[in-house]
């Protein structure tokens, strides 16, 4: 059978670009279990693919989308069925894997899960790889001591969707979560997602630097990196933590010693790509119970393949807030 997909090809000239194609079964690459894809979502790493930008895919034509949920179609694995409702995130797939713009694909196994208890396949691409970052953030920081007693929580990059994400989670388990953003118009949705209070990034990076600042934080949340994750270290006060998890601000870190051996501050890495699926359905079963999509569904936007592109080039400049679901039917 035929299936519709966004198709991402690159020419001899090096020029990278993406179009609705009808491909045939035979096409999708190998693996145990096909599925029908319900939903997908716009991610920031997804722009990357969509565009060439980071080198991350290497093999043309391709099908980028590193997340999905689904149904069932066929399986060779024991463990999935026709009919079972499934999500996948991470392990590489919409980079070097055909991934989740196309009404169906074909992966291993061993990257689903089933479709968390309470929720449908919208739902999960509505948390998707930003909430399960977010959530294993929220995790490794509990894990470190840090709870609603500590203190404010910044978040960075908090109008995006692990930042926005991340507010409200940390809201619902009474932290009181500060948001960093460079986008001041979006302060009264940060506000009406459990924000305490917004700070302006331009704001935050223009006080002077020192070796170590003032201790502001008990922890933080950053999707950023660079400039804003050396700025927020010299913040953080004695014995906190801060999980990072993006560069959307750069890969380069600035920072010293002082954060860690005087106040015993935590630099924690969250990767959800390759994450253990015991891990997984622990964070998935968590987000199921925790999050409020009544609240949340303000910062929702549903396209369809072909306005991918356009997106994609959104996300990289810092234009699309919240979280981006994609219908591979439209």
């Amino acid at each position: 059978m035929s299936f519709r997909a966004l198709l991402t090809e690159k020419a001899e000239d090096g020029t990278i670009a993406s179009s609705v194609k009808v491909l045939e079964a035979a096409r999708l690459p190998e693996g145990e279990v096909e599925v029908e894809i319900d939903w997908a979502d716009l991610n920031y790493k997804d722009g990357l693919c969509l565009t060439g930008a980071g080198g991350l895919v290497r093999l043309y034509p391709h099908v980028a989308g590193i997340d999905f949920a689904g149904t069932v179609r066929h399986s060779s694995d024991a463990r999935y069925h026709p009919g079972d409702k499934v999500v996948l995130t991470g392990w590489r797939v919409g980079e070097t894997h055909w991934g989740g713009f196309a009404e169906r694909a074909r992966v291993k196994a061993d990257w689903l899960v089933p479709l968390p208890q309470g929720l449908n396949t919208r739902d999960a691409m509505v948390i998707g790889t930003a909430g399960l970052t977010a959530m294993l953030a929220i995790d490794r920081l509990e894990a470190l001591g840090v709870t609603p007693r500590s203190g404010e929580i910044l978040v960075t990059g908090a109008a995006g969707g692990v930042g926005s994400i991340a507010i409200a989670l940390l809201a619902r388990l009474g932290y009181a979560a500060i948001a960093l953003s460079g986008r001041p118009e979006h302060a009264p949705m940060l506000r009406g997602l459990g924000a305490k209070a917004v700070l302006d990034r331009a704001e935050f990076l223009a006080q002077p630097d020192r070796p170590l600042e003032s201790a502001r934080f008990a922890g933080a949340i950053d999707a950023v990196g660079g400039a804003v994750l050396g700025k927020l270290l010299r913040q953080i006060a004695y014995g906190g933590a801060v999980a990072a998890l993006g560069n959307a601000g750069g890969i380069g870190l600035d920072t010293n010693v002082l954060p860690f051996i005087l106040r015993g501050v935590t630099l924690a890495g969250i990767d959800s790509v390759m994450q253990p699926f015991e891990a997984r359905t622990a964070a998935w079963a968590r987000l199921a119970r925790l999050f409020d999509f009544a609240a949340y569904a303000g910062q929702v936007e549903e396209i369809g393949l072909a306005e991918l592109p356009a997106k994609a080039t959104e996300i990289l400049a810092g234009q699309v807030r919240g979280r981006v679901l994609v219908n591979p039917r439209l």
